[in-house]
Parts: structure tokens; sequence; C-alpha cells
């Protein structure tokens, strides 16, 4: 499954409603850990398809940046059955971000 480019618009039904855990990641295009972390992001959700990944932009999406208090970027956030489950912020190694899963 590829990496779904998550707005307010479709946050609800993307997120909210969806079946599967969903790993969100907050960053910004000038944040270099985001960049570090991305590659990581993108290569779970190619290999996962029991789980559905998103990518929030803080600087295009501050309504939803606000919504979940972030305060330092990258910060990755699991949302199962429409509940926040798991975040962890910063630069994190493949193995930590999947048993954040």
């Amino acid at each position: 499954m590829s990496v779904i480019k998550i707005s307010k618009e479709n946050f609800v039904s993307e997120v909210l409603n969806s079946d599967k855990p969903v790993l969100l990641d907050f960053y910004a295009d000038w944040c270099g850990p985001c960049r570090m972390v991305s590659p990581i992001v993108s290569e779970i959700a190619n290999e996962r398809n029991d789980v559905k990944v998103g990518k929030i932009n803080v600087d295009e999406q501050p309504e939803l940046a606000a919504q979940f208090q972030v305060m330092s970027i990258p910060m990755l956030v699991v949302i199962k059955n429409g509940k926040l489950e798991n975040q962890i912020v910063g630069y994190r190694p493949k193995e930590q971000i999947e048993a954040m899963l």
C-alpha cells in the first residue's frame, strides 16, 4: 500500500473511519530528521497490508497539527479504531516504529 497524503478534508474517512490501524507521520519539507524518517515510513507502507500509512505536512495542515498538539517533528502517531494508541517524537529506527503498531 502506498503512503496517503492526509488533509483535514480526508482525515475522517482515511484515519478515523479506517478499519486498519493508521500510522501518521507529521512532518515538514524543511525538517532534516523528517527526511530521515520518510523512507522508513514509505517502506512500512509498502511492506505491510495490515496498516494504513499517512503523512501530514504540518505547514499545510496546521489544524491537524494543533489537534494532535504537535510541538516537535517528526512525530509519529498510531490511531486504532479512531483513537490515539501510541506516539513518538523524533527520528526512530524502523524496528521502533514497527513496535508502535
